[in-house]
């Protein structure tokens, strides 16, 4: 190489609304002691503030390499950890931050980039892109690179003064949740995967009207699906612990009820929502019309295969009127064989099987979306197990309480993964928020 290397500067940060929660990130590259040149902030859906600082990082060499991948590149952050991890001094344990380091390293030439801690102070205007971009008012990183690309593009090569280079192939977006707009017809679908604790190995094209991927993820290859689980309010006969299936007593939500299905929206408040899919029992559509009406989100579609399982001659029975009936053994098998099923009701293959269905077709229909389902503890119980990878016993261990949120997110590398577990504000703390 001859000639002065042109040297650049990325600032970048990163946040969450709660940790995780409500989440974006800023990035910006400058000329070393000079002007601006490329600015963006997005936001990245429910999630840690770790991830999201990663990712202001990954926006910001993304954009550098399309200015001039061929600069050298000081990245300044006020994250200590992304600092020392980058730098090599520390280890990256997380598994999803590593993903995002692999791809900031594909992004840009590692031994061309150093890393420097400074002050939040310093770091102000990276702080205020990512607020904005929480707020709303986000500039992508695909539109930026798009334009610095098309710029490169109409300058003239053998000219010395234009301070542009070609821009090479960049990696695919970073992990952001979809905004308000309409997912693209070119996005990537979901692909489905065989292990839930292995990479992917299926095309980032295949689709699947059937199966739901359960595999890892090997990194950010497109923007990921998000479902957003909430588990509908008390009933009378949740509070008194008794079944309350798809064919039983069609309970509405009582006055402690309604006040749990407000528990999520600390979490939902910031959350852009492109549709609203409901269970077609009462108290889930009760759920959603206070979620509907507090948070402003669309009408929900009913779809009965996110019913709760149907317990047949259980329903309004407590387990110790089941066993007191005399199905104290058939209980037990039910609760440690997913084949087995309640006298007249429904085994918890046959619910695991309707509820990957419903699942499949909506990443099929919502590609880079997120979507909300307001149903039951059975059917989030089987979505959380298949992606856990977890035997069928687990079924039974897993609990989450009226109004929790649970957040699941799906990778067109056929990845997938639970990002959340049970968020929730209970009723007798709500007035603090």
């Amino acid at each position: 190489m001859t000639g002065t290397v042109r040297q650049l500067v990325v600032e970048a940060d990163g946040g969450s609304r709660g940790n995780p929660g409500p989440s974006g990130f800023g990035a910006l590259v400058r000329e070393a002691g000079g002007g601006l040149l490329a600015e963006a902030g997005e936001r990245c859906g429910l999630t840690t503030n770790n991830v999201a600082e990663y990712s202001g990082l990954l926006a910001g060499l993304r954009m550098a390499a399309a200015v001039d991948p061929s600069a050298r590149v000081e990245v300044r952050m006020d994250s200590k950890l992304v600092v020392e991890q980058m730098s090599g001094r520390w280890k990256i344990k997380d598994r999803r931050l590593a993903g995002i380091a692999a791809q900031a390293s594909r992004a840009f030439e590692p031994s061309l980039v150093r890393y420097t801690w400074v002050p939040r102070a310093q770091n102000g205007h990276a702080d205020r892109l990512a607020n904005e971009a929480m707020d709303g008012r986000e500039r992508r990183v695909d539109d930026v690179v798009a334009t610095l690309a098309a710029d490169a593009a109409r300058s003239t090569p053998d000219d010395p003064t234009d301070p542009v280079g070609p821009m090479d192939p960049a990696p695919d977006p970073l992990p952001s949740r979809a905004t308000g707009a309409a997912p693209s017809a070119g996005t990537p679908s979901a692909a489905t995967s065989s292990a839930a604790t292995s990479s992917a190995a299926t095309s980032s094209t295949a689709t699947s009207s059937t199966a739901v991927p359960a595999g890892a993820s090997q990194g950010d290859l497109g923007q990921a699906t998000t479902v957003l689980l909430v588990r509908h309010g008390r009933t009378r006969l949740t509070q008194e612990r008794r079944f309350s299936g798809v064919r039983g007593e069609d309970a509405p939500l009582t006055d402690v009820g309604r006040l749990d299905a407000l528990g999520a929206v600390p979490f939902l408040a910031q959350v852009p929502v492109d549709a609203v899919v409901v269970s077609p029992l009462l108290r889930a559509r009760q759920t959603a019309d206070v979620l509907r009406e507090r948070l402003g989100w669309p009408r929900a579609a009913v779809d009965d295969r996110w019913a709760e399982l149907a317990f047949g001659e259980w329903d309004a029975l407590t387990a110790a009127e089941v066993a007191a009936r005399g199905d104290g053994d058939l209980f037990g098998r039910w609760l440690g064989d997913a084949s087995v099923s309640p006298p007249g009701g429904e085994s918890m293959r046959d619910l695991e099987a309707r509820v990957a269905a419903g699942l499949a077709d909506l990443l099929e229909q919502h590609r880079g979306g997120t979507v909300v389902v307001v149903c039951h503890m059975t059917p989030i119980r089987s979505v959380v197990r298949t992606l856990l990878g977890a035997g069928e016993e687990a079924l039974g261990r897993l609990r989450f309480a009226p109004g929790s949120l649970t957040t699941t997110r799906f990778w067109p590398d056929g990845g997938a993964e639970v990002d959340g577990v049970g968020l929730h504000v209970p009723p007798d703390v709500q007035t603090l928020f």
